[in-house]
C-alpha cells in the first residue's frame, strides 16, 4: 500500500477525498442575524468573520462526527488526521485494482473500501471498539443499500435528522452537526450542545434551572424562534463566546 504518511501526503488526500469546505454565510444574513438581536449583535461586531471547516462529503462526515463524540477538539483532530491516512492507503489500493467500470454510487464505494479495513486498525487510530463498530456498521448499511446516504442531502432539516439517527451510534446532536457543518443548513441551533449553552448562558446572563443545568427547553425554545433562519450562524458566534476568548 501506498504510505501516506506526510502533512502534504495527508493533505493532498484530504482535499481530494474528503473535499472540506468551509461553512458559508453572506454579509446580509449577517446584518439581518444582528438585526434580531442588539446583544449578539454586539458580540457579532467584537469577534468579527468566523471559519469553520467541516467536510463537503456526507460518508466522511457521519464518520468524522461520531469519532468526534464526546472528547476533545484537539484529540478529534488528532484520530480523524490518522484514520484518514489509514482509509486513504486502502482506497488507494482499491482504485489501482478495481475496474473503472464500477457503477456503484460513491458513497458506495467509499463504503466497500472501510469495510476492508480490519477494526483493530480502526480502533488503533485511537477509536474506541463501539465507534469503531458503529463506523463499521453504518459503511454496511450503505454498502448494501439499507441506508441512502445521498438521499439526506435532499430532505429537509427535520426529515434528514430523523433519517440520520436511525443509525447505531448517531443521536440528534451529531445529526445535527452533520447538518450544519456538511449539508451547510443554515438553521442548526442544537439544545444539546454543552458549548453552544455555555455561550447563551455567557452572552444573556443566564441562570440554570433546567435539567442538568441546561437552560430549560422552553427558554432555549425562544432564542432559536429569534435567531430563526439563520440559528447556524448563530451557533458560530455561541460557540466562539463559549470558548472565553473574547470579553462580552
Amino acid at each position: 500500500m501506498q504510505n501516506i504518511s506526510t502533512q502534504r501526503d495527508f493533505v493532498a488526500y484530504n482535499q481530494s477525498f474528503f473535499t472540506p469546505h468551509i461553512f458559508t454565510y453572506t454579509a446580509k444574513e449577517l446584518d439581518c442575524l444582528k438585526a434580531k438581536d442588539k446583544r449578539l449583535a454586539k458580540a457579532i461586531d467584537k469577534i468579527g468573520t468566523i471559519t469553520r471547516e467541516g467536510e463537503r462529503d456526507i460518508f466522511a462526515s457521519v464518520i468524522h462526527h461520531t469519532i468526534a463524540q464526546q472528547i476533545s477538539t484537539k484529540a478529534q483532530a488528532s484520530i480523524w488526521a490518522r484514520f484518514c491516512a489509514l482509509f486513504g492507503e486502502v482506497e488507494n489500493e482499491r482504485k489501482n485494482v478495481e475496474s473503472a467500470k464500477n457503477t456503484d454510487s460513491q458513497s458506495k464505494q467509499k463504503a466497500q473500501a472501510l469495510l476492508a479495513i480490519d477494526i483493530d486498525k480502526i480502533r488503533a487510530c485511537g477509536i474506541s471498539s463501539r465507534k469503531a463498530q458503529y463506523i463499521l456498521d453504518f459503511a454496511h448499511k450503505v454498502q448494501s443499500g439499507e441506508f441512502d446516504i445521498e438521499a439526506v442531502a435532499k430532505m429537509s432539516d427535520e426529515k434528514a435528522i430523523e433519517s440520520l439517527i436511525k443509525l447505531r451510534g448517531i443521536g440528534v446532536w451529531t445529526a445535527e452537526m452533520i447538518l450544519l457543518f456538511c449539508l451547510q443548513r443554515k438553521d442548526i441551533l442544537s439544545y444539546d450542545d454543552l458549548a453552544l449553552q455555555r455561550g447563551l448562558k455567557m452572552l444573556y446572563a443566564l441562570k440554570c434551572e433546567g435539567k442538568n443545568g441546561k437552560i430549560p427547553k422552553e427558554v432555549f425554545a425562544t432564542y432559536r424562534a429569534r435567531f430563526s433562519p439563520y440559528g447556524s450562524i448563530a451557533s458560530l458566534y455561541l460557540w466562539e463566546i463559549a470558548s472565553g476568548k473574547f470579553e462580552i
